[in-house]
């Protein structure tokens, strides 16, 4: 089954620990611990994505950088890059995944996506201004 908005924000509205909200095409996806996630679909796959911090809050972009490749292994199905969002660099944290995918394999996904960015902002908080 190919999944659509509406499919995933029932299946996210199921999960007690997490609000969802419906924004134009996109799931606005919040957990208990005030993080916020954007998911989409974009063709055919299912894209999950948090900010983490503006890149004009980073003292040393090459330093952080390093570290991130560093450490990339360690935070399973999450990636960080820079992402654009009107006009100011971020740094993102974000996973993809089939539109074909189980519903436990997106679930798994976005759960991990918000344990991957709490634990990048404890890692990388050293790198803020």
């Amino acid at each position: 089954m190919e999944w659509d908005l509406e499919q995933l924000e029932a299946l996210f509205k199921d999960m007690d620990d997490l609000v969802v909200t419906r924004e134009k095409e996109c799931l606005l996806i919040a957990n208990q611990d005030g993080l916020d996630a954007w998911l989409a679909i974009s063709g055919e796959q299912i894209i999950v994505e948090s900010l983490l911090f503006n890149a004009s809050q980073v003292a040393d972009k090459a330093a952080l950088d390093h570290d991130i490749l560093s450490t990339h292994m360690l935070f399973p199905l999450t990636t960080v890059a820079i992402s654009n969002v009107n006009g100011e660099e971020y740094y993102t944290a974000f996973g993809a995944l089939s539109a074909l995918s189980k519903a436990e394999s997106i679930q798994i996904e976005v759960t991990t996506l918000f344990q991957n960015v709490a634990a990048f902002l404890d890692a990388y908080e050293s790198h803020l201004k």
